[in-house]
């Protein structure tokens, strides 16, 4: 989605918003539920070099996560390339990128969704109202209204598990080790070092978000790749034909 889709986005939330009362949340309501350390912001380095396809971080965040049928938090977009005459595929893990100057926040008008003090956006729940306004703003198509609980939904780096010091799903379950998380404020940190020393990319850094999601070996053709069709793996074909066998069983 490009700025001025962004720009008119923001207009029509707030103008939405207006026309349907919908108060917006208190700003010191809003901070005291903030959270999160803000000596850390948490980041991911994706390093498509590794990455094979698997699906194995969808599955796990699913699990983890309990995420509706046929809707993901992350997935890998999977695109056939063909150059020079040869045939050839390119992995794309894709995932709610933590943006500094998230585009999904200003647009809410209930103040449901909001960036914790260490950077991870998040929703709550108990305040959206499902009116997808987020959905539309986010360049990255990395939200969705959950049909079980009608609000919006996304990657939240597995914040529980954050929270309690371990790694979000999708990390510890990566069979390559394309994902690496950490804290961006350590230099020390595996993430501080692959972002100063291996030339990492954003998706659509002409969007101006600052993304805190990094990719190494990325070549420069996808990063404005978002909304592709799996061609190794889909899963709604796959439940469909799952189905099928089933019925003539």
């Amino acid at each position: 989605m490009d700025r001025s889709r962004r720009n008119f986005c923001l207009g029509a939330g707030a103008v939405a918003a207006g026309a349907a009362s919908l108060d917006p949340a208190p700003a010191a309501a809003i901070q005291a539920r903030r959270g999160g350390d803000p000596a850390h912001r948490w980041g991911m380095v994706v390093d498509v070099r590794k990455c094979v396809g698997c699906q194995a971080c969808t599955v796990a965040c699913i699990m983890e996560n309990d995420v509706p049928e046929n809707s993901f938090r992350t997935i890998v977009s999977t695109y056939e390339v063909t150059e020079r005459g040869k045939a050839g595929s390119t992995m794309l893990p894709r995932l709610c990128n933590h943006c500094e100057d998230a585009p999904c926040i200003p647009v809410c008008p209930t103040g449901a969704t909001f960036q914790r003090r260490d950077g991870i956006v998040v929703v709550d729940n108990s305040v959206c109202v499902g009116c997808a306004y987020c959905v539309q703003a986010c360049p990255y198509d990395a939200r969705f209204i959950n049909h079980g609980t009608q609000t919006a939904d996304k990657c939240t780096f597995c914040v529980h598990r954050v929270d309690a010091g371990l790694l979000p799903a999708c990390v510890e379950t990566c069979v390559g080790g394309a994902r690496i998380f950490g804290d961006l404020n350590d230099p020390d940190s595996s993430v501080s070092r692959l972002v100063r020393e291996a030339d990492p990319k954003v998706l659509k850094p002409e969007q101006g978000t600052r993304p805190r999601v990094f990719y190494v070996g990325l070549d420069p053709k996808f990063q404005g790749k978002v909304d592709g069709t799996p061609t190794l793996w889909r899963p709604s074909a796959h439940a469909d034909r799952a189905h099928a066998g089933k019925e003539h069983a």
